[in-house]
């Protein structure tokens, strides 16, 4: 595999009138400087430029580009880097990322660079999307971000100013077969530091598992066993730092696939390199065979459309967060989940090989002064040279599973408070009473999403931020405060207390709803009551269906306000398939018919239980509220095809579209407030 000089990106990250960052990986080091321009004034703008550099593997070097100076706002601006190896010098241009072929080229129009704009206190346009795995059917809805500016780049009145990831960027443990391979070559072509997971995991070293971690559909049993994972899909659950790596590049954009190529079914069984699990089997062979395909198919349409993807991450500020399929699916799913994977050498190894990816690839970008030169240096250190055991490895491991920062507030306006719902959880002790059939049991409550330490750093960092009380405010939650109710109520009622008996389902399904633990739904809430934003605006992933919900709530003390919450799931990943499918297509259109006009209220009594009914007197509730869920212009409720949000917030207006792609146009469906 030849490797190209820009691995990926430029990604605009975070960009406010006093700085501007870029981040970008490439195959070789480089000194990188860079321009901000006034694209209407032909005007170049004075800039001091602050360049950092990891080198990840021999061939892989990723820079955060920070760029200081003053930027004007509600003006269309752009950028340029220029690259320096002590012997020759190139920018974006000389490189081929800006060029009169739009199949090429990262920026619009006759527009000369890529570009963005700093909206002032008018409209603000917000892209925001979840759930983008790479083998995903129904295409990649991030492309109907990159056509909304590609239409209109220069109308800064409706051109999107950010752009928002709410989590499941990149699926770790859902890794398609025929992608598996083609990690594996871009692994040993950017050669990362020998990671042997055998210091880790003794048991690596000898057969059969030395073999089958290295075959496609081989990793099933080594994740379950030795890491003590509970994926149902993490036959090639990506391990290594490298892979993870790799998975990002590969996603980012169209530069590693000029040159990967994907081996067909017949030329990886020849090698020897599938994992059958019963190898005599025809049916099983041709089953495999059969998913093989309809899986390179998928990687195939996505891949057509990565310079699209990547365009749009270089035209507009970008900011994420992760939910559990960026690490592993079912991430801090329950306390004993937790333990059991901490208690796990190699479990513990491959969360915090996914947490340095995250920050590599996606955290770091966000703030970058939150990572202050110990980190920086510890990741580097680890980077540079893998050992097992040692005082750096610990240090390292230490440091990403007990950082307690990956939530931040995004400078735009209003600002954005993007909540980390996966390692600031709690796990309440008191059991929870269920009824399973004509029995009761006792069991294990659901997790606070953010257990009151979490919420603590948080309100910090929001008062830090220079965020006052009042302001408006967006709320970015992985998952939604609000589902719907149906789906939830079915599986609170009737799937979730299997627990009780033995069946873990809370690892089998996504049941993370805030709801399902009072106390940390009432957090939530209580938060929203002490900061007092004049517009709170909640916007959510995770859950592979879109929808919005307009909630009034009243606290204890009587004081009201009003929460708006817009869920866009999933970019790419249409779920809703097969006999699972069919029942939550049946579940959503019972839902839809009973609540479109439909005002549902509820309360929560003393002891923190969410009660689906109006509050009839006696102690007064911790809170209640009046909540009803609102159609677009189409009629619907619900939406479960591929979709990107797009949110305008204007004086006294807020208006929320789902955009979709329709062959090579865009649909936009918007919903009614």
């Amino acid at each position: 595999m030849e490797l190209a000089t820009i691995l990926a990106g430029p990604i605009l990250r975070r960009v406010d009138t006093n700085s501007v960052t870029i981040w970008i990986a490439t195959s070789r080091p480089f000194d990188i400087d860079a321009a901000i321009y006034m694209i209407n004034e032909r005007l170049s703008l004075p800039v001091q430029t602050n360049t950092t550099s990891i080198r990840a593997g021999k061939n892989l070097f990723l820079h955060l580009v920070e760029i200081n100076g003053f930027f004007p706002m509600d003006t269309l601006l752009g950028y340029n880097l220029y690259f320096h190896d002590g012997e020759d010098a190139y920018d974006l241009t000389s490189l081929g990322l800006i060029s009169d072929n739009e199949e090429l080229s990262i920026a619009y129009d006759d527009i000369p660079y890529p570009s963005f704009h700093i909206p002032a206190n008018t409209t603000s346009n917000f892209l925001y999307a979840s759930c983008r795995k790479f083998h995903g059917k129904g295409g990649d809805s991030l492309v109907a971000g990159d056509k909304t500016i590609c239409n209109a780049p220069r109308n800064l009145k409706s051109r999107p100013s950010s752009l928002f990831l709410l989590g499941d960027q990149i699926y770790a443990d859902d890794v398609a077969d025929p992608l598996f391979p083609v990690i594996q070559s871009v692994v040993e072509c950017l050669a990362f530091k020998d990671e042997n997971l055998a210091q880790v995991e003794p048991r690596l070293a000898g057969y059969p598992f030395n073999k089958l971690i290295q075959k496609i559909n081989g990793r099933q049993f080594s994740m379950e066993q030795f890491c003590q994972f509970t994926s149902a899909s993490m036959s090639n659950h990506l391990m290594t730092f490298g892979e993870y790596a790799a998975m990002y590049l590969l996603s980012w954009g169209p530069a590693l696939w000029e040159t990967a190529y994907i081996p067909t079914f017949e030329e990886v069984v020849e090698k020897g390199h599938y994992h059958f699990i019963f190898p005599n089997d025809k049916t099983e062979i041709v089953k495999c065979e059969k998913s093989y395909n309809r899986q390179t198919e998928d990687l195939l349409q996505t891949i057509g459309n990565l310079h699209q993807v990547r365009r749009l991450l270089a035209n507009v500020p970008t900011y994420m967060i992760f939910d559990d399929h960026d690490v592993t699916d079912d991430w801090n799913v329950s306390q004993k989940w937790q333990e059991n994977v901490s208690r796990s050498p190699l479990g513990k190894h491959v969360i915090a090989n996914g947490l340095c990816a995250y920050w590599a690839f996606q955290g770091w970008g966000n703030e970058p002064q939150r990572f202050e030169e110990a980190f920086l240096q510890s990741m580097e250190d680890h980077l540079d040279r893998f050992v097992a055991g040692t005082p750096a490895y610990e240090e390292w491991t230490r440091r990403l599973w007990t950082f307690t920062h990956w939530h931040f507030v995004a400078p735009t306006k209003p600002a954005a408070l993007f909540l980390d719902t996966r390692t600031k959880r709690s796990f309440d002790d008191a059991p929870q009473s269920v009824k399973v059939g004509w029995m009761f049991k006792e069991n294990v409550q659901a997790p606070r999403l953010i257990g009151p330490k979490g919420w603590q750093r948080i309100a910090r960092t929001l008062s830090f931020s220079g965020w006052k009380k009042r302001d408006p405010l967006i709320i970015i939650s992985p998952t939604p405060l609000y589902g719907m109710g149906l789906i939830e109520s079915v599986l609170h009622s009737y799937v979730y207390p299997l627990r009780a008996i033995g069946i873990p389902v809370h690892e089998m399904l996504d049941f993370e709803a805030w709801k399902y633990n009072g106390n940390g739904f009432s957090d939530f809430i209580r938060f929203i009551f002490k900061w007092q934003p004049s517009k709170c605006i909640i916007l959510s992933g995770e859950v592979h269906y879109a929808s919005a919900v307009k909630s009034r709530v009243e606290s204890k003390r009587g004081r009201t306000t009003e929460i708006i919450q817009f869920t866009s799931s999933p970019s790419n990943n249409m779920s809703f398939t097969g006999v699972w499918g069919f029942l939550m297509k049946s579940a959503l259109w019972w839902n839809t018919q009973k609540r479109k006009r439909k005002y549902i209220s509820r309360h929560c009594d003393d002891s923190f239980t969410i009660l689906n009914e109006r509050y009839n007197g006696g102690s007064r509730p911790e809170w209640q509220e009046e909540l009803h869920y609102l159609k677009t212009n189409k009629g619907s409720i619900v939406e479960t095809k591929n979709n990107i949000g797009l949110l305008s917030i204007g004086k006294g207006t807020i208006e929320n579209s789902l955009l979709q792609i329709k062959g090579e146009q865009v649909k936009a469906s918007k919903y009614k407030s």
